[in-house]
């Protein structure tokens, strides 16, 4: 067959890297499974649609990151939140830094963490420096310290 009739595309048997899965345990809240279920059905999805296209490279992505949120559901502990007053996973922590400035922090499963929006990683730093204190406590942040001002 001339090259004219064949798409680029298809061509494209270079294999992509797998998305690296965490070592650590996949805590999830309730909400974040929800999102990781909607996330699979939503690849499934593209990919039946880069089947029907024909589109190789397409269906190559599709496919590896189906695996990596395939596996992160199968592996996913959901953690319910249950009332404390200490921070702790699921939570929300608010904090006044030094400058007086207030935050107020999820903590959350590492798929379900983004900080732009206040949701941190139960692994991060910020997270660990805040696990297992409680109102009135201080931790170490940012190379500075905070006051935990609530725990919901």
């Amino acid at each position: 067959m001339s090259r004219a009739f064949v798409r680029e595309s298809d061509q494209d048997t270079t294999e992509l890297p797998e998305r690296p899965i965490s070592t650590h345990p996949n805590f999830v809240t309730p909400r974040g499974l929800a999102a990781i279920e909607s996330q699979v059905r939503a690849l499934e999805a593209e990919r039946q649609a880069a089947r029907a296209a024909e589109d190789g490279a397409l269906r190559a992505r599709v496919e590896r990151d189906l695996r990596y949120w395939s596996a992160r559901r199968a592996s996913a502990r959901v953690i319910e939140q249950t009332a404390t007053d200490r921070a702790r996973f699921g939570a929300r922590v608010g904090l006044r830094q030094r400058s007086g400035a207030i935050q107020v922090f999820r903590l959350v499963g590492e798929d379900e963490a983004d900080p732009a929006h206040g949701s941190v990683s139960y692994i991060s730093p910020l997270a660990r420096a805040l696990l297992g204190k409680s109102v009135g406590e201080v931790a170490a942040v940012a190379g500075g310290e905070a006051e935990v001002l609530a725990v919901r």
